[in-house]
């Protein structure tokens, strides 16, 4: 069961990085993120600003892989960023279940995924933290939710870093 969640009003790109960074310095060493909107709403800049702020991350070409379906930036630990966009009514390759299979195991790793809808309910994770992006103008909001223990501490310490700030 999800655990309640927040929300955040992003007004700029920046404010979207920011975010992304709070969740890198926030997450454990083995984690999902789940990034669902609209095209345009602001995934992979948060992957982005997630990446940047790891150590390794000025080395990664950060990039929507829509079309490679996943991208693995040289970071610590490492990100592998999923983008089932094109996937349709497929299931993801082997190198997603890999990669779960890691982080489930307990393995250093953060797994950020876009477009989840495009999953089948048995393929989804067990334990993930969901950032659901959507146009909130001048800018765009991100609501977070937890599913599952590991997400529920993780949103709990992005919780305490953005206490009393605003974007």
């Amino acid at each position: 069961m999800p655990t309640p969640g927040l929300t955040l009003t992003l007004p700029a790109e920046a404010d979207t990085l920011r975010l992304g960074r709070i969740l890198a310095e926030t997450a454990p060493p083995s984690a999902v993120l789940l990034l669902a909107g609209a095209l345009g709403s602001g995934k992979t800049s948060l992957v982005r600003g997630l990446t940047l702020a790891l150590p390794g991350g000025d080395r990664a070409e950060i990039a929507s892989p829509s079309f490679t379906l996943y991208n693995l930036y040289p970071t610590s630990p490492p990100v592998a960023h999923f983008d089932l966009y094109r996937l349709g009514a497929g299931r993801p390759d082997a190198e997603y279940f890999e990669w779960l299979d890691e982080i489930e195991a307990g393995r250093p790793a953060l797994l950020a995924l876009e477009w989840p809808e495009r999953l089948g309910q048995d393929d989804l994770p067990g334990d993930y933290l969901l950032a659901r992006l959507t146009m909130a103008p001048p800018g765009r909001a991100a609501a977070l939710t937890a599913h599952g223990p590991t997400a529920r501490r993780w949103l709990e310490r992005v919780e305490e870093e953005n206490r009393g700030e605003t974007f």
